[in-house]
């Protein structure tokens, strides 16, 4: 399939640091301009995506090794590629995705030795290959973004202090090692601000 010269973004960071509030936002100032946006949540999006979400965030699946981990997440991307994203951007169409490989190289890498390259060459048989063409990570101290988290934490978000830092500390390195590709936004700030930033980082159409 055609990869086509539809737009893809992505909006990642760590728990609680406003993405599906600043997705559904940028949706709405994109369109605003003359996109046709589609926002979708990663992992899930489609049946066999949200099936899969459902196994990695229960908190009583305590026994999942961080491969398998990986893994289940590079599923869902292909599944969601296949079905929604690559058709969209094909019609030259702009899709917006909360969370990506970005996540996976935070969250999973490290975990029983997992490498950047082990990660990387699952993601790209996974995504077939289309790289999000923007990624903006929301940044924001730990203790200040797992405090936004008021619902009943998921697999995840239960996990130690010490492991949401390192996460965060990773997402700063992606930006860091891939600035042509990468946004950082300081999430720690008024909605409006936040938004403005994230705007302004988005190429025209």
């Amino acid at each position: 399939m055609a990869h086509g010269n539809g737009l893809f973004f992505v909006l990642d960071g760590g728990e609680g640091c406003g993405k599906s509030t600043q997705a559904r936002r940028l949706h709405t100032s994109l369109t605003s301009v003359g996109h046709t946006v589609h926002v979708f949540r990663d992992p899930g999006t489609t049946r066999v995506g949200e099936l899969v979400r459902a196994i990695l965030l229960n908190p009583d699946h305590t026994e999942l090794a961080f491969r398998c981990e990986m893994l289940l997440y590079m599923a869902a991307r292909a599944q969601m590629m296949s079905e929604t994203i690559l058709p969209i951007l094909s019609r030259g169409e702009t899709v917006l995705c909360d969370r990506f490989i970005s996540s996976t190289l935070s969250y999973q890498l490290g975990g029983e030795g997992l490498t950047q390259a082990e990660i990387l060459a699952v993601g790209g048989i996974a995504i077939q290959h289309r790289w999000p063409d923007l990624t903006i990570i929301l940044d924001m101290p730990v203790h200040r973004s797992i405090a936004r988290v008021t619902r009943a934490k998921d697999r995840i978000e239960q996990r130690p202090i010490e492991y949401h830092q390192r996460v965060r500390d990773r997402f700063l390195a992606q930006a860091a090692e891939h600035p042509d590709r990468y946004r950082v936004v300081n999430a720690d700030r008024d909605m409006d601000a936040v938004s403005a930033d994230i705007l302004a980082a988005v190429p025209p159409k």
